[in-house]
Formats: structure tokens, C-alpha cells, sequence
């Protein structure tokens, strides 16, 4: 696939090697009509001499009659053969504002409906060009090299509080735009799903056991400060000991999996994080207490305060961090451009999303972009209008001239056998 991303310096090459193969090919028209004169110079000194001569002499006359009439019909397009002020010559530098006109109708009509920018973006892997492109190391660093450089400018540019409005009002309207009760549901479920609340809740155990057994003394105490005082003490220790031990007990076995205490805190858990999940009553709850979070002065101000550290921390050396945003930018779009190429389903998405936006945007706009096309097309002078018309179908224009001559020659070969055939009779 040819990267539609393409450099000044590619195309500047591809218009250098568009310009040989014309230089080329006029070349070998031109030989070959040097060619057919020779030949008929050379058969008509040779006169009758040889059976042959006067049949390949009416061929190369009637090649060098079709050669000049060809490079006439395709130099009369577009200048004045030999600068002669021939009439009907020179038709594109004459006819331009009419060419600029018909050429953004053309491309309005026949490229810029929707049906046809459809059909055509349908066949289109835009995703996966983008992905190929920014897979160059080459393209990947530039980009992140330029936005290293310009972040410094770009922060001293851009309004301070106008980018934290911009933030807050994102944060904003995120936050409202999202569920928060199934949201909670899918991180609660996670959370459980990894391990990582059980084993918070193996270490609030294990926890309060060290606490029961390190406070035992403290617990010995305070219960003998509420005991009857004709209680013997070491009836209260005994009571300290057992009830202590008998919680150490309880607890450390909560520990193990099989227990059916815990069999039962994760049935209530995943319980619950299905009604989290579905159950409207709580959704509005959820709903209720976001509300009134986000409305908290409190809050609020603690976000403010929250953002202004994060601000400063940024901006407190943006200009020696060029280099490491660089890097990052640049780990990020090659990271990008990788998953862009191994998600099948992620490309499909991106590519049907860019040809939405095509079909939003250009279709509208078509008379529009025909418009432009006309202007640009007003504004060349005549002499680049003929040269990147040249450059364009110049090369096959050649051919014209060199089929003339070949079918020319063949024409006026057979028109010479015939009239040598009528002759005879």
C-alpha cells in the first residue's frame, strides 16, 4: 500500500521521475519519426532498384505524415506549435477558466457524493495506514520530537485558568455523564475477582487477632473494674482468657477458604455487586450521593487544591522535561500503532468511525471543495497548468504519437498495395 502520508521530498521525487519518463518518451517519439525519414530518404535514392524499396518508402512516408500530424493534435493542446498563431491551438492556456470551472464540477459530482465516498472508504484501510506509518520509528519520533519542543511554547500560549476550566468542566460532565453504581459493581467485582479485598480482609483479621492478644491485659483490667468486688480475680482472668482465645479462635478461622462464615461473606459480596449492579434503587442512591459530592464546596475545593499541585508540579521544569515527554510520546504512539495492528476489532472501529466523519463532513461541503478546486485552478498561471497537465498524461500522450506513426506507416503501406493492385488490373 502506498503511505498516503507522504513527504514533500517524496513527492517532489515522484514529480522528478514523472518528468524523466516524459523527457523519455518524447525522446522516442521523436527518434522515431527521424527514423521514418530516414528511411524514406534512404528507399527513395534506392529508387526501383529493389522489389521492396517503393513498399517500405510508402510506409515511412505515410509514418512521417502520421508522426507530424500526432505531434501537432498533442503540442496544439497546450501551446501554439512552433509559435505560430495557428487557429484552435494552445487550448488549455486558452480555455483555463472553463478547465477550472469543469474540473471542480468533476470532482464534486463524480467523487464527493456520498454514495461513491461510501463505497469507496468502505475499501479503505485508514487504520491500518496509520498504524503502519506511526510503526516507523522514523515518523513516531519526529512527532515526538516536534511536541516536545512546542510543549513549553504551548503551556506559556494557552491560558492557565482557561485550561483549568477546561479540565474542571471535563472532569465535570465525566463524572456526571457515568453511572456511579455500576461502576462501583464492575470495581468492587474486580477488586474481588483479583484477591485483593479477601486479602485485605485476611489482614483485618490477622489484625485484630495481634490486637486481642497484645490488649489482653488492658481487656483483664477493665473487666475487673466492672466486676462484682466479691468476684475472685481469677475468675475474671479465666473469663479475659477464654473469651480472648475463643475470639482468636473464631477469627483465625475465618481465615481459611473453606470457612462457612467466608463461604457466606462471598456469597453476600458477589450478592450485592449484582444488585450494584441492576437494582434501580440503588443506582439512584448512587446517583443521589454523587450529586451531593460533587456539589460540596468542600469537595470542590479539595479538587481545586488537587489540580493546582498537579499544575505546578508539571510546569515547575516543563522546559527540561521536553526530552523524557518526548520519549514518552513516542513509547505511546509506537504502543498505539502495535495495538492498532494486533486488534482487529479496534481497527474496524477507528476506520468505520473516520468514514462516518467523511461522510459528515465532505458530502455537505462538496460544492464547497469544487469551488476551491476552480479557485486554485484560476490562480496558476497558464504556463503551471500546462506543465502539471504534461506531467500528468504528457507520457501517454507520447504514445499517440508514436502509434500514429507505426499505424500511419501500416495505413499508407496498404493504401500503396492497393493502388498498386488497381493498377494491374
Amino acid at each position: 500500500m502506498r503511505n498516503p502520508l507522504a513527504t514533500d521530498g517524496s513527492i517532489a521525487k515522484r514529480r522528478d521521475d514523472r518528468a524523466a519518463d516524459l523527457a523519455w518518451m518524447r525522446l522516442v517519439a521523436t527518434l522515431l519519426l527521424l527514423l521514418m525519414a530516414a528511411v524514406f530518404v534512404a528507399t527513395k535514392r534506392l529508387g526501383d532498384a529493389y522489389a521492396w524499396a517503393p513498399y517500405l518508402r510508402a510506409f515511412a512516408e505515410a509514418g512521417m505524415v502520421g508522426a507530424c500530424a500526432d505531434w501537432f493534435a498533442v503540442v496544439a493542446l497546450f501551446r501554439r506549435p512552433l509559435g505560430l498563431p495557428i487557429p484552435h491551438t494552445g487550448i488549455v492556456p486558452a480555455n483555463k477558466e472553463r478547465i477550472a470551472d469543469a474540473l471542480g464540477r468533476f470532482i464534486a459530482t463524480n467523487f464527493l457524493t456520498r454514495q461513491t465516498l461510501d463505497r469507496k472508504l468502505r475499501n479503505v484501510d485508514a487504520a491500518g495506514a496509520i498504524a503502519q506509518w506511526l510503526a516507523d520509528p522514523g515518523n513516531s519520533t519526529k512527532i515526538a520530537a516536534f511536541c516536545g519542543r512546542a510543549l513549553p511554547e504551548l503551556v506559556e500560549v494557552v491560558p492557565k485558568e482557561r485550561i483549568r476550566h477546561i479540565v474542571h468542566e471535563m472532569a465535570r460532565q465525566g463524572a456526571q455523564s457515568v453511572p456511579i453504581a455500576p461502576l462501583g459493581a464492575h470495581l468492587l467485582e474486580t477488586l474481588w475477582a483479583r484477591g485483593e479485598a479477601q486479602a485485605l480482609l485476611d489482614r483485618a483479621v490477622a489484625e485484630a487477632c495481634d490486637q486481642l492478644l497484645a490488649r489482653r491485659a488492658e481487656i483483664q483490667r477493665r473487666v475487673a473494674k466492672k466486676a462484682p468486688r466479691w468476684l475472685p480475680k481469677w475468675v475474671d482472668a479465666f473469663l479475659v482468657e477464654r473469651v480472648v482465645g475463643g475470639l482468636v479462635e473464631t477469627l483465625s478461622n475465618l481465615r481459611k477458604p473453606e470457612h462457612p462464615w467466608r463461604r457466606e461473606l462471598q456469597k453476600a459480596v458477589k450478592g450485592y455487586i449484582a444488585s450494584l449492579a441492576t437494582n434501580p434503587k440503588l443506582r439512584e442512591e448512587g446517583e443521589a450521593l454523587k450529586a451531593s459530592i460533587l456539589a460540596d464546596p468542600v469537595f470542590l475545593r479539595q479538587t481545586e487544591l488537587l489540580w493546582e499541585k498537579l499544575e505546578a508540579s508539571l510546569l515547575s521544569d516543563i522546559g527540561q522535561r521536553g526530552d523524557d515527554v518526548a520519549q514518552a510520546i513516542n513509547a505511546m504512539l509506537i504502543s498505539f500503532a502495535h495495538w492498532l495492528s494486533n486488534d482487529p476489532a479496534l481497527a474496524a472501529a477507528l476506520n468505520r468511525r473516520i468514514r462516518l466523519w467523511a461522510l459528515r463532513v465532505l458530502p455537505p461541503r462538496r460544492a464547497e471543495i469544487g469551488a476551491y478546486v476552480s479557485e486554485v485552478v484560476r490562480r496558476w498561471d497558464s504556463q503551471t497548468l500546462v506543465d502539471k497537465l504534461e506531467l500528468s498524461v504528457g507520457r501517454d500522450l507520447q504514445f499517440i504519437r508514436i502509434n500514429g506513426t507505426l499505424v500511419g506507416g501500416l495505413v499508407g503501406l496498404l493504401i500503396f498495395i492497393v493502388s498498386r493492385a488497381v493498377e494491374s488490373f
